[in-house]
């Protein structure tokens, strides 16, 4: 990483049919979809995974890629034509988790653990605990510091559904974002005793799915009822007022909804439910989990009915117990090889259309705006 305080990330407009829009996407973000695909083949070199195993393994996800949405496999093939690198490096970094996760042997799982500390910060203001009367949803994202050097934001204009703005890893197909049908998606890492057995569709591309959705309704069951490789909590919103956070095994989800106008989540499991069908496995390698809701909800539940954006900013950036804290500075993490820190943190208000996001945001809390404009 520079030395230099974090820039903004990079806004790409794509549009067409899906070849066309990933051609576009590959050739406009190709410097930072290179950095992205360096920094995972490093990770998977260091943790001794064959290059040919990885490929195999990419190999038994493509079928199920191509059931759930064969223009999927068009959009990367685009990327990577854009970009100038293989397909199977544009399917890596839409599925790296999972792919490298089935790719270990039992020996080497630990070292996997060591070498990530993935988590995340999500809260979601009902309309009637804002100030304007309009949701609030937002997250901070943890992963590994170089991460601030290959995020992007797409601006995706289709013919086929509506627009969609997302925070993503460039060559990725979705992360955070809304749609221009008001609807909005987040996503936290959670563990469980049911992860990495099967394959199943890799997380970015329901979140895509989600925000590709004209109805609410299409985009829960995409989050609800898809099968997945490894657990994950999604919060999706709707402008006309509905928040819920889907707890997700692989083959099971537990619902989640607001009280006192809130509702916030970290890296471990909350649905009592759940809590009796599973064990939660991630809380060990991110303890901090543990307080980080809960600052954030006591942070802003004094203010409910009057929330703004800057006090939802604010409590994102809180540094109680820093580094171990919600917003997370560079650094190590128990022993793992790699520095995480909060990558970004996305503020987004879909009924104006609009998106505020900081990089790096410990060392520099400026936000950068970006808006879904209407078609002219």
């Amino acid at each position: 990483m520079s030395n230099q305080p974090p820039a903004a990330f990079p806004l790409y407009e794509i549009s067409g049919s899906p070849r066309e829009r990933g051609r576009s996407y590959g050739e406009q973000a190709r410097q930072r979809i290179a950095r992205s695909i360096e920094h995972y083949s490093a990770q998977a070199g260091r943790l001794k995974l064959d290059p040919a195993d990885l490929d195999r393994i990419i190999g038994s996800y493509i079928p199920v890629v191509r059931k759930f949405d064969a223009a999927y496999l068009d959009e990367m093939q685009g990327i990577a034509e854009g970009a100038n690198v293989r397909l199977e490096d544009i399917f890596l970094l839409n599925a790296r988790t999972e792919v490298m996760k089935l790719a270990l042997n039992p020996a080497l799982r630990a070292q996997f653990l060591a070498e990530t500390s993935d988590g995340c910060t999500s809260v979601k203001v009902t309309r009637d605990a804002t100030q304007d009367g309009e949701i609030i949803h937002a997250q901070n994202w943890d992963w590994k510091e170089e991460c601030a050097e290959t995020g992007v934001v797409l601006r995706i204009l289709r013919e086929d559904g509506p627009d969609v703005l997302t925070f993503t890893e460039a060559g990725m197909l979705a992360r955070s974002g809304f749609n221009s049908a008001g609807i909005s998606i987040t996503g936290n890492n959670l563990e469980s005793d049911r992860d990495y057995r099967r394959v199943g569709v890799p997380l970015p591309l329901i979140r895509r799915k989600a925000l590709e959705s004209s109805y609410l309704a299409h985009a829960l069951h995409a989050v609800y009822a898809t099968p997945k490789t490894g657990s994950n909590n999604m919060a999706v919103a709707h402008v006309g007022g509905i928040i819920l956070n889907i707890e997700c095994a692989p083959d099971e989800s537990f619902i989640l909804r607001p009280e006192n106008g809130l509702l916030v989540h970290a890296n471990h499991w909350i649905s009592p439910i759940a809590l009796t069908k599973l064990k939660d496995t991630g809380i060990a390698f991110s303890p901090c989990t543990l307080y980080r809701d809960q600052r954030v909800r006591e942070l802003l539940a004094p203010k409910v009915g009057r929330i703004t954006v800057q006090d939802v900013k604010q409590a994102l950036l809180d540094d109680y117990q820093s580094p171990w804290s919600v917003c997370r500075p560079p650094r190590g993490d128990f022993g793992r090889a790699t520095r995480s820190a909060t990558v970004s943190t996305v503020i987004m208000q879909p009924a104006y259309r609009r998106m505020e996001v900081a990089s790096l945001p410990a060392i520099n809390p400026t936000f950068t705006s970006y808006e879904l404009s209407p078609r002219k």
